[in-house]
């Protein structure tokens, strides 16, 4: 990869899969307006949830190279499989050969962070793709930080699916949201607190309350992982100085560029320009 001049200012860059990281994009720009943004979406290989360690790895590696190439400095994996599958390595074994000086950021990590304060119960459920689960990441980082905590994992394999197809509002998305509800509330009663360990799940919401038990905390990432990233960049004033902010917004895709815009609509309640672009 050719490197670029030391320390060159550029836009921050998010990466998801697929869709479900604009709900993690559109937040950040809610509470950080003025950084300049590139989002990337590898929408003609989403799903990552079902691929292997490997694959996935594979996958987020030649995207977060592709956004070092367009000058980003700082890459937010607005992705749980990447960040379950792909961060350590990228951050352990990749930063140092290709610019130690850029850094990756998943959104477990901020995630997790916030729990401790949230359940009363000391058990807390995850709800996510079943790689995710299959990866143990939030029990293994919610452990590290707080080893009391009893943490249940869910897969909803048809979430993803149902949000795509525009679907998060009918009635089989009721079907698929109570099921997989009473199988994570059925693994244990005494779950308090439930983390939304999608970026598409925020769109199902609405119906995720719905068979909810009252008195059950949800936590949504986006709120998150923006107050981390604003936290981030105010310990990092090096980091901070590297983000050109000029306010833009621009989107990429692996996919057609039509079929990106129509579900994007979906995720921003607005109309965005995307180009198609290779990562291979």
């Amino acid at each position: 990869m050719p490197h670029s001049l030391p320390h060159t200012p550029g836009p921050i860059g998010v990466f998801d899969s697929g869709y479900g990281g604009l709900t993690i994009l559109s937040k950040i720009r809610e509470h950080l307006p003025r950084y300049d943004y590139i989002y990337l979406g590898d929408n003609a290989r989403t799903p990552y949830g079902t691929r292997s360690f490997e694959v996935v790895y594979e996958f987020t590696l030649q995207a977060v190279t592709k956004l070092f190439e367009m000058g980003c400095p700082l890459v937010i994996l607005a992705c749980n499989t990447a960040s379950a599958k792909a961060l350590r390595s990228i951050q352990m074994n990749d930063l140092p050969r290709l610019d130690a000086s850029r850094r990756v950021l998943g959104v477990i990590r901020p995630t997790v962070e916030c729990i401790d304060s949230l359940t009363r119960s000391r058990h807390i459920g995850v709800l996510a793709t079943a790689g995710t689960i299959r990866s143990e990441s939030y029990p293994l980082e919610i452990q590290k930080l707080t080893p009391d905590i009893r943490v249940s994992g869910q897969a909803c394999p048809m979430w993803v699916p149902l949000v795509e197809n525009g679907e998060a509002q009918s009635a089989g998305a009721d079907y698929f949201v109570q099921k997989y509800m009473d199988e994570l509330l059925g693994k244990d009663p005494a779950i308090d607190t439930i983390i939304l360990g999608c970026t598409h799940y925020p769109l199902l919401l609405p119906k995720i309350r719905q068979y909810t038990p009252e008195g059950i905390t949800i936590v949504a990432q986006g709120e998150l992982v923006a107050d981390s990233l604003r936290d981030y960049l105010q310990r990092h004033p090096e980091m901070d100085r590297r983000c050109t902010q000029g306010g833009t917004c621009r989107y990429f895709t692996t996919e057609a560029e039509e079929k990106f815009k129509e579900s994007a609509s979906t995720f921003l309640r607005e109309e965005v320009t995307v180009k198609r672009i290779s990562i291979e």
